[in-house]
C-alpha cells in the first residue's frame, strides 16, 4: 500500500511540474498570509519556496503571518492576494459580505483535538460530560472544533464548562490544573506524548468531517485571473507532496525558515509527521463538499451565522489538479 501511495505522489507530482514548467518572464510577486507565526506545520509553502515550485510556476511567494479573520478581510478588500484559514473563517468572512472563495484544501482532516489525563476517564465525546475544559478561548478553530465534538456525543455546550486560557494548554494539563485540554492536534497532544503523560485524545476528524485549512482568495482574483489561481495551487500542491513523499529533506528545509528549529528536534519531527497524517488525500487539494455542510452546521448551531449560505459560492475544486 505504501508502495502504490508513494507511486501515486510521484506521478501526481510529475504532473503538476509538467503543468507549471520553466519561468520565462519575470516572476510574478503575490502575497500570502499564514496564520500563528513560522512553524514546521508550514513546510508545504517552505519547501516550494526552496525547490522551486512556485517558481515554476512564475510565481514569487512573499509569506506574511497575521491573524486568520484579518487575513481574510484582506483578501477580500483586495490588499492581500492569498491566505491560509481555517474553513469557518471563510463562511464567517462571506457571511460579513466578504468576496472570498476557497481554493485548495490543504488540510484534509480537521486539525484539531481534546486531550485529557487518562485518570479522567475520557474515552468518547460523551465522556466530556460536567468536565471542564481548558481551551484558548471561545473563537477559532479550537473552539469550532470541540462544538463539533460535543454535539457528536449528543453534548451541547451547557453540558460542560469552558476555561479560556490562551494558549497555555500543555502546562495547564502538565500542573493538574486543567487535566482535560482543547488544542491541535499536532500540537499539543504530541508535546504531552514527548514529556511521559499519560493521556487520552479525542480527534474531532474521527467523529465529524470538517473543512480545514486551505487557499483562500477574492472572488476578483478567480474571475480575471483564474491562470494566477491556478499556478498558486499548483505550486502549493507540488510543496506540500515533496514533504509528504521525504519529510526529513522538509525538515531541513523548514530550519531556513523557522528561527530556532534545532537540527535534530524528536519533538518537532513528529509534529510534522502528526502534519502529514492530517494531510494526506487521494486527491490533494480536494474539498469535501459534505465537510462544509458539516461546517456551516455548526457554525448555526453555534449561533454563529443567522442563516444558511450559499456554500457553492464559498469554495470551488476548479483549480485542483
Amino acid at each position: 500500500m505504501k508502495k502504490l501511495f508513494s507511486l501515486s505522489l510521484l506521478v501526481l507530482l510529475l504532473a503538476l511540474t509538467a503543468c507549471g514548467g520553466k519561468p520565462s518572464q519575470p516572476l510574478t510577486h503575490v502575497r500570502l498570509s499564514l496564520g500563528y507565526i513560522p512553524n514546521i506545520q508550514f513546510a508545504p509553502i517552505y519547501a516550494a519556496i526552496a525547490n522551486g515550485r512556485f517558481a515554476a510556476e512564475g510565481l514569487e511567494v512573499e509569506v506574511t503571518h497575521m491573524d486568520e479573520n484579518q487575513a481574510a478581510a484582506l483578501v477580500g478588500s483586495g490588499d492581500l492576494d492569498f491566505a491560509v484559514v481555517s474553513g469557518e473563517q471563510v463562511l464567517l468572512a462571506r457571511a460579513q459580505g466578504l468576496p472570498v472563495v476557497y481554493v485548495m484544501a490543504w488540510y484534509q482532516r480537521y486539525p484539531v483535538s481534546v486531550v485529557a489525563a487518562a485518570g479522567e476517564g475520557v474515552n468518547s465525546p460523551a465522556d466530556l460530560r460536567g468536565k471542564t475544559i481548558g481551551l484558548p478561548g471561545l473563537y477559532g478553530a479550537n473552539y469550532i472544533g470541540l462544538r463539533a465534538l460535543l454535539h457528536a456525543g449528543g453534548l451541547t455546550e451547557a453540558d460542560v464548562t469552558l476555561e479560556s486560557i490562551g494558549y497555555t494548554q500543555v502546562e495547564a494539563l502538565a500542573s493538574g490544573r486543567n487535566p482535560v485540554i482543547c488544542g491541535y492536534t499536532a500540537n499539543e497532544p504530541v508535546q504531552l506524548r514527548a514529556r511521559g503523560y499519560d493521556i487520552t485524545e479525542l480527534r474531532v476528524a474521527d467523529y465529524v468531517q470538517l473543512a480545514g485549512n486551505g487557499l483562500l482568495v477574492s472572488e476578483k482574483t478567480v474571475r480575471e485571473n483564474p491562470e494566477l489561481v491556478r499556478r498558486m495551487v499548483n505550486g502549493f500542491l507540488n510543496g506540500l507532496l515533496d514533504v509528504i513523499a521525504d519529510p526529513k529533506a522538509a525538515y531541513r528545509i523548514s530550519r531556513d525558515f523557522v528561527e530556532g528549529l534545532g537540527e535534530d528536534d524528536p519533538i518537532q519531527m513528529q509534529v510534522l509527521l502528526t502534519s502529514i497524517e492530517l494531510w494526506r488525500a487521494e486527491r490533494p487539494g480536494y474539498s469535501d463538499p459534505q465537510a462544509w455542510q458539516n461546517m456551516q452546521d455548526t457554525l448555526l448551531d453555534m449561533g454563529l451565522l443567522s442563516a444558511p449560505l450559499d456554500l457553492s459560492q464559498a469554495f470551488t475544486n476548479e483549480f485542483v489538479p
